[in-house]
């Protein structure tokens, strides 16, 4: 049977597809003469990090002693140490829902609170000390407390005795 119902769109699709059928063969062919072509995709790292094209020298190597290399987690100075108790300002708080917003006074971090972390009556603008951990969605303030000055206060002036 001839190809009598075959229109030009039909006989561009079909020679199309028979040149790319050859284009893929004749790719194969020479990918096979290449010897794979994997030896053009190998990539070195020399030790500044950088990826190269040549592999490296070895007699730049340098060796490492099994003794010097340290597994642990580094010792903490005291001066890296940090008093878990910080000092902030209710900057927010919304009695009707109970929650609201401690500005921290040394990092300006905005930290979230809760009325059940209260331990005393706080108010809004109070300065009040506080501890941070990680709540549901991030840092929470827990045991809030009103920031008392560790100063003792100068008592009241007493008014002067009246003469009788």
């Amino acid at each position: 049977m001839g190809r009598s119902q075959e229109t030009s769109n039909k006989k561009e699709v079909r020679s199309k597809q028979d040149k790319k059928r050859k284009d893929k063969e004749k790719k194969r062919i020479l990918r096979k003469e290449d010897g794979g072509g994997t030896n053009n995709m190998i990539a070195y790292v020399d030790e500044f990090g950088m990826l190269s094209s040549t592999p490296p020298e070895f007699d730049r190597r340098k060796q490492t002693k099994l003794e010097d290399i340290e597994i642990s987690i580094p010792k903490r100075d005291a001066s890296q140490m940090t008093n878990p108790i910080r000092k902030g300002i209710l900057t927010f708080f919304n009695d009707s829902k109970g929650f609201g917003f401690i500005r921290d006074l040394e990092s300006q971090q905005s930290v979230f609170v809760h009325v059940n972390n209260f331990m005393e009556d706080i108010q809004q603008d109070n300065i009040v000390n506080f501890e941070i951990e990680n709540g549901q969605r991030g840092p929470a303030a827990v045991n809030v407390k009103l920031w008392k000055a560790d100063a003792p206060v100068a008592p009241a002036p007493t008014p002067p005795a009246v003469a009788e």
